[in-house]
């Protein structure tokens, strides 16, 4: 056979002969037109594709994807080491607990910080309104003792299984940085509204606040999605259920604080425009929802010192 017969010619240029193939689309190209490639040559349409930036998968409120929900495994780690902590040192449960106002005498023995009281001796003001800002967070992170009878035991144990099997699924639709801000402002709402409506020298403890923050989360993105609801609403109707028989024994105003800060902020992520206004919007509503928080405490504190903020 003629070997002119069976010449083929460049894609872009007709008129040149050539033998060689892009790899990747497999059109002939000649010396002009060929680009190095890892292996062979590509045309240099093939060749700008291949230099492109990848764009990165983003979850559905915006945040890096990830496979692994590291917050969640350090928030269950974290917790559960305090909580050995807290056998090891009781007093820290006493520190850092969710207190409002409570007065302390000379001896140390804790007052109503609402009531009159007859000590000799000075008194001092602690919890949130002697300047322990702290507590409203740490508190986050203490449960009951375990010795403290079965409540003890069941206390942390009901958390940590409901953040294992809820957050590792939230984690991975918010992304890091949205579901740890999710996590300590729900904890965070929590002990404000506990700080507003319960008894100031009331002492609580618990990642419960934080924890129903994350289950309105679970709810709230999974109706973003379009999800089918079944197992949702029935997760959501054992939560209330929850929600109502535990007001009994625990601190109903912190898992409705955690519930409704933890809500509103999954519907500022989940809902944001989806185009270059979501990280204003979401940032925009993570820094409303603090500073409504900070403006409540800092309301409820000064009601409880007779007009003073202590910083």
């Amino acid at each position: 056979m003629d070997s002119e017969s069976t010449a083929t010619t460049c894609y872009r240029h007709p008129a040149v002969a050539c033998q060689v193939r892009c790899t990747r689309c497999e059109r002939y190209v000649c010396p002009d037109c060929r680009r190095a490639a890892p292996v062979g040559h590509q045309c240099p349409e093939c060749a700008e594709q291949g230099a492109r930036p990848v764009r990165r998968a983003r979850t559905l409120a915006g945040g890096r994807m990830s496979t692994t929900p590291v917050v969640t495994y350090v928030l269950f780690a974290l917790t559960v080491l305090v909580y050995l902590a807290e056998v090891v040192r009781p007093g820290i449960v006493d520190r850092f607990a969710m207190v409002g106002s409570r007065l302390v005498g000379p001896d140390g023995t804790a007052y109503p910080g609402d009531g009159a009281v007859f000590v000799l001796g000075p008194l001092r003001v602690e919890g949130v309104a002697g300047g322990e800002w702290e507590r409203m967070l740490t508190s986050a992170f203490l449960h009951r003792s375990p010795f403290e009878g079965a409540f003890g035991i069941l206390h942390i144990t009901v958390n940590m299984v409901v953040l294992w099997q809820l957050g590792r699924v939230v984690e991975l639709m918010l992304g890091r940085v949205r579901f740890a801000l999710l996590y300590l402002l729900s904890a965070l709402g929590g002990s404000v509204l506990e700080l507003v409506l319960a008894d100031p020298g009331q002492v609580s403890v618990g990642a419960s606040g934080a924890v129903f923050g994350v289950g309105a989360a679970y709810y709230v993105l999974h109706r973003r999605l379009g999800a089918r609801m079944g197992r949702v609403n029935r997760f959501m109707a054992g939560l209330l259920l929850w929600l109502v028989v535990s007001a009994w024994f625990t601190s109903w105003q912190g898992h409705v604080g955690g519930l409704l800060a933890g809500g509103a902020l999954a519907l500022a992520f989940g809902y944001a425009p989806r185009d270059g206004r979501r990280v204003a919007v979401q940032a925009g509503a993570g820094a409303g929802l603090l500073v409504l928080l900070a403006v409540a405490a800092a309301l409820r504190v000064s009601e409880l010192t007779g007009g003073s903020v202590p910083l």
